[in-house]
């Protein structure tokens, strides 16, 4: 489904179809194969779903609700791309659960080259956010878009990282609501240089649910995904895991097993994804063609995908949302129906504002410099000199050479 441009009359049909209640992106595609279009769907889906549902009835969004989020999305420059549209990311529109509306913000023309995520924990070590700023430096460089969630930590390094060259931010919620709401700046700077893509109503709050959904998104629009730090429960592993599924290529950098914050990167690294300890090794694995990792990871006994989490996130892709078994029969649509909040630590997270805590939040196992952990906590030197001598003096901070310093795990 590609290469039509719709009339505006045909846009508030789609998007009427697909803001409908338990409408999701396979079923949305059903839909419209079996009617001619979305028009015609939108008409016949009341007795489709009192035949299938059992009369129940479903809501089907009213067309002055679309008509004000046009008028919404036009005040704000943003612009509605359907899947079929010659405009489309060609990445994406490969995957099983490809949006069928994308609404974008920016330079449109992103879209059209090949992209690499990179994702990784919020909770970032000054190591992991010095690496992460390199290696969005590095692929900007030959030509690769950066693309990641606009989350905390690494996605924002990445982003900020990648504003001279190219970059996408992928929102959980709609246009008009970005989260986390402390990187407004970032959300303009990126609109004006870069992308802002959603696939929600332009003025949906983010609940914790829709951010594994924005997830395949990332990846979707990616040639290879590269986590940076991610603990095993991280939400970076959801994208891993899309990245997988969507046949693309997987990159982990390594970390220090003694830091929490590398057991999820360690793991994809035992489970067979490639080995990023510098730009190059993207560079060079997707220049030949790939680095082999493409769909061959979670499938080995006692991998990634055998812990409860991913038990309990696989059961989001097996719920049929809604029962239109002659149109949508072992093709449930991705529309998570399972609170899973409590594995995304940036819903609940809080900005650290105590100086201690804050550099302690940044430091791990591996040495950093001292003047990039100013620079990264955003505070001034004097308090970090004075966190750095109070974890000295609980015994918690191990001094290197060249000015540097690492945390250590004196717990028993």
């Amino acid at each position: 489904m590609s290469g039509a441009r719709l009339s505006d009359e045909q846009l508030v049909d789609w998007l009427r179809l697909i803001r409908s209640d338990n409408i999701g992106p396979r079923t949305f595609l059903a839909l419209v194969n079996r009617f001619g279009g979305a028009g015609a769907a939108l008409e016949a889906l009341p007795a489709l779903a009192a035949k299938s549902l059992r009369g129940r009835v479903i809501r089907i969004a009213p067309r002055d609700d679309i008509l004000r989020e046009m008028d919404a999305a036009a005040r704000m420059g943003v612009r509605f791309i359907p899947i079929c549209d010659p405009d489309y990311p060609p990445l994406l529109r490969e995957i099983p659960d490809a949006p069928p509306v994308l609404s974008i913000r920016g330079a449109a023309e992103t879209t059209q080259r090949d992209g690499v995520a990179l994702v990784g924990s919020r909770n970032a070590s000054t190591a992991g956010l010095a690496f992460a700023e390199r290696l969005a430096r590095g692929l900007g460089r030959e030509g690769y878009v950066i693309v990641s969630g606009l989350a905390r930590g690494i996605d924002a390094a990445a982003h900020r990282a990648s504003l001279e060259t190219a970059t996408i931010a992928v929102l959980a919620g709609g246009q008009a609501r970005p989260y986390p709401s402390e990187h407004e700046k970032l959300v303009a700077q990126i609109a004006e240089r870069g992308l802002l893509v959603s696939e929600m109503p332009i003025e949906w709050e983010p609940r914790g649910r829709d951010f594994p959904r924005r997830n395949r998104i990332i990846s979707g629009l990616s040639r290879a995904t590269v986590v940076v730090e991610a603990a095993r429960r991280s939400g970076s592993l959801i994208t891993a895991r899309f990245a997988n599924e969507q046949g693309r290529e997987i990159f982990a950098v390594p970390g220090s097993p003694l830091d929490p914050r590398a057991e999820g990167t360690n793991d994809l690294l035992r489970q067979g994804a490639t080995l990023c300890a510098r730009p190059e090794d993207v560079i060079d694995a997707l220049a030949a063609g790939g680095g082999g990792s493409a769909g061959s990871l979670f499938d080995m006994a006692g991998g990634a995908d055998q812990g409860p989490f991913f038990e309990e996130f696989e059961a989001l892709f097996e719920q049929e949302q809604i029962a239109f078994d002659e149109l949508a029969a072992n093709q449930p649509d991705f529309q998570p129906t399972v609170d899973t909040s409590e594995h995304l630590p940036e819903a609940n997270y809080t900005a650290l504002t105590d100086p201690r805590e804050r550099v302690m939040s940044l430091l791990g196992p591996a040495p950093v410099a001292i003047d990039d952990l100013i620079r990264t906590a955003g505070l001034s030197a004097r308090d970090v000199q004075g966190a750095l001598v109070e974890l000295d003096l609980e015994g918690r901070l191990e001094r290197h050479g060249a000015n540097c310093v690492a945390l250590v795990d004196n717990r028993k």
